[in-house]
């Protein structure tokens, strides 16, 4: 049997949260796309690099890849013993786990290439629609929705909507949604709620990370100073007289702008 979709409510503050949060850190609008044309294969690697990673790790591994495999085809060739040697030589955790993806991503895509007559890479998503790009997306090993919606919003500006642990503590904390819910079902929610733009979309995505970073922490969040203030409920538990109480202890993953 089918399953029945969620129907969310849309918070009457998510507008103006949304509004105050762009204000705030995107002062001249810079929550654009990407303007040059990314290459697919080399972005989602970044992306992938960036699980569970600081950006200056996953940058250094990036650098170190492709100059040891000017082509990701030597990275195939090499094996995912020596891409793990590469990423631990340029420092950053999990070079096992991540070597093993990303060998078996490339694997994948040379075996799609091979059986298709096209070259090694992802150029082929940006004539699919946003559902074939994603189920494209997500059968690939070591790429997960989240991973996917990264890739389809800031490199293909489709209006898909990525939750990392900043979105996900402010919507706990604004209580738009109960404490008890699972990160994938905020997730979900977002994705209802939110208006159905990649402008709109970006704009939210970026706005809160930069938010959740510089004032809406994990712990000790800085509400004597936040746009959010009087909207906030948490903000009188939360604020520097209350010892910062936190209510999420989610991280910053995986975010490249």
């Amino acid at each position: 049997m089918p399953r029945v979709p969620e129907v969310f409510s849309v918070p009457d503050t998510l507008a103006e949260v949304t509004r105050r949060l762009a204000a705030a850190y995107l002062p001249d609008g810079a929550a654009l796309p990407r303007t040059r044309q990314p290459d697919l294969l080399n972005e989602l690697i970044r992306t992938i690099l960036g699980q569970q990673n600081t950006r200056e790790a996953a940058d250094r591994q990036f650098r170190a890849l492709r100059a040891a495999y000017p082509a990701w085809e030597a990275a195939l060739l090499d094996g995912p013993d020596g891409i793990e040697t590469t990423l631990k030589g340029a420092g950053g955790g999990l070079h096992r786990a991540k070597a093993a993806h990303l060998y078996g991503l490339l694997t994948a895509l040379a075996e799609r290439a091979q059986a298709g007559g096209h070259p090694l890479g992802l150029g082929d998503l940006a004539d699919l629609t946003d559902e074939q790009a994603r189920a494209a997306l997500e059968s690939l090993p070591g790429v997960g929705r989240h991973t996917a919606s990264l890739l389809l919003l800031f490199d293909l500006h489709r209006a898909a909507m990525p939750v990392e642990g900043n979105l996900d503590r402010l919507a706990r904390r604004l209580e738009w949604v109960p404490d008890a819910w699972s990160a994938a079902r905020v997730t979900r929610w977002y994705d209802a709620v939110t208006p159905r733009t990649a402008p709109d979309r970006l704009a939210l995505h970026v706005a809160g990370v930069r938010h959740g970073r510089a004032t809406c922490t994990a712990r000790h969040p800085r509400c004597d100073r936040c746009v959010l203030q009087e909207l906030c409920p948490s903000a009188a538990l939360l604020g520097p007289k209350s010892g910062g109480r936190p209510l999420s202890s989610e991280a910053d993953d995986d975010v490249f702008f």
